[in-house]
């Protein structure tokens, strides 16, 4: 039986890194509250804001109003208002 050919040592191909595409994360503490901004070039990707109390939320521009729009999360699903309408 032959011995098995041994695979030439190539390196791999160099990875491009565009520094302008990754985004500029700024971070902001400020009585308890954290807020991370995103930027790609300067333009305004995402918001996160962690309250103190309470579960962590995102500001997503609106393209169209030139707004924030609140949520959850990047998942753009349906949001089911869960307010109480009754109580026995």
């Amino acid at each position: 039986m032959p011995p098995p050919s041994e695979a030439p040592d190539v390196a791999p191909p160099p990875v491009a890194e565009d520094l302008e595409l990754a985004p500029q994360v700024t971070i902001t503490k400020k009585d308890g509250e954290t807020v991370e901004e995103a930027r790609v070039n300067g333009k305004l990707m995402w918001v996160k804001v962690t309250p103190r109390h309470g579960r962590p939320y995102y500001l997503l521009p609106d393209p169209i109003e030139g707004t924030l729009i609140r949520r959850e999360g990047f998942d753009p699903g349906l949001r089911v208002p869960l307010w109480v309408l009754f109580s026995f």
